[in-house]
């Protein structure tokens, strides 16, 4: 117990390390960062062997796929390196959330690219070469897919949270946005994918050039509104953004639960995807130690690290 009667405790009893990784997310994100490199080059290669624009952008655009998903990779690479690295006070864990920021703003800048590039498409029509472009999109397509099933089986996770005994979980506790981010990407890949296959179609069977671009545009759309999703996600965990979480209003009810208690202060963060620590100062007209309070905080197993302080009504 300190001088000022606080209890600074960490209660996961693994030395400040809050989130150790994802490992499997980890090797399958490399994975899917040869395919789609592979690919990419694939793309571009034979954009200029048939002199179609259209497999040209296609490539060049997953290219910044295949930059977006290595940063997800170095990512998890540097987080697992830095886990116990004391400079960092509750581990490197954000630097994940802060790779799926920057993938979420990548994109944005894409779609925009699609959007502009579709707009002067159908402003000035291009020819386009529809057998050839058929192969590769749906070569692409293939590609992406099984990237996909990568990313889904590497600890993607839509934060249904469980209970474990007597704890308490929430919804998204164990999102892994740094995985999401990188599952977006190959998610806007198939979907240029599929929308490519589809205009092509449209042109090769019946004529209408115009589907390639329209097909772009609703692309476009598609992606700015994952990408808004995503960007609110972990913008929220970047900037603290935690005490409309449940855990908050739920700790106040247990701490609250004596008569003549009240919670004075309360600031709750998140530490890892699973994680939050808490600082909070309760006045009470008959205090209990810092420590009672602590433990009754103890049936939050989300709770990793909490800081009390008593005071008296």
């Amino acid at each position: 117990m300190a001088p000022d009667g606080s209890v600074d405790r960490n209660m996961t009893g693994h030395d400040h390390v809050y989130d150790r990784g994802n490992p499997l997310g980890e090797r399958n994100t490399w994975r899917v960062v040869v395919l789609t490199a592979v690919m990419m080059l694939v793309e571009v290669a034979a954009g200029y062997w048939f002199n179609s624009m259209a497999l040209l952008a296609d490539g060049w655009h997953m290219g910044t796929h295949v930059a977006a998903l290595g940063l997800t990779a170095v990512a998890y690479a540097f987080a697992r390196r830095h886990a116990a690295d004391p400079r960092y006070a509750f581990g490197a864990w954000k630097l994940e959330v802060l790779a799926g920021y920057t993938s979420a703003v990548v994109l944005v800048l894409v779609a925009l690219y699609m959007a502009v590039e579709s707009v002067l498409r159908l402003l000035n029509p291009q020819e386009i070469h529809y057998e050839e472009a058929l192969f590769v999109a749906v070569t692409g397509l293939v590609v992406n897919l099984v990237s996909a099933f990568l990313l889904r089986g590497g600890g993607h996770d839509h934060g249904h949270g469980h209970g474990h005994g007597h704890g308490h979980h929430h919804g998204h506790d164990h999102d892994d946005l740094n995985l999401r981010a990188a599952y977006l990407h190959v998610l806007t890949d198939a979907l240029t994918s599929v929308l490519a296959i589809a205009a092509l179609l449209g042109g090769k069977l019946l004529a209408w050039g115009w589907m390639d671009p329209v097909m772009g545009l609703v692309g476009a759309g598609v992606i700015l509104v994952w990408s808004r999703g995503l960007l609110r996600d972990t913008g929220r965990v970047l900037l603290d953004r935690e005490m409309d979480h449940p855990v908050v209003a739920e700790i106040r009810e247990v701490l609250e639960a004596e008569p003549g208690t009240r919670v004075t202060d309360l600031h709750v963060w998140r530490v890892g995807r699973a994680s939050f620590a808490c600082l909070v100062c309760v006045a009470a007209d008959a205090p209990l130690t810092p420590d009672e309070y602590r433990k009754r905080l103890c049936i939050h197993e989300e709770l990793v690290h909490v800081t009390v302080e008593v005071c008296r009504n």
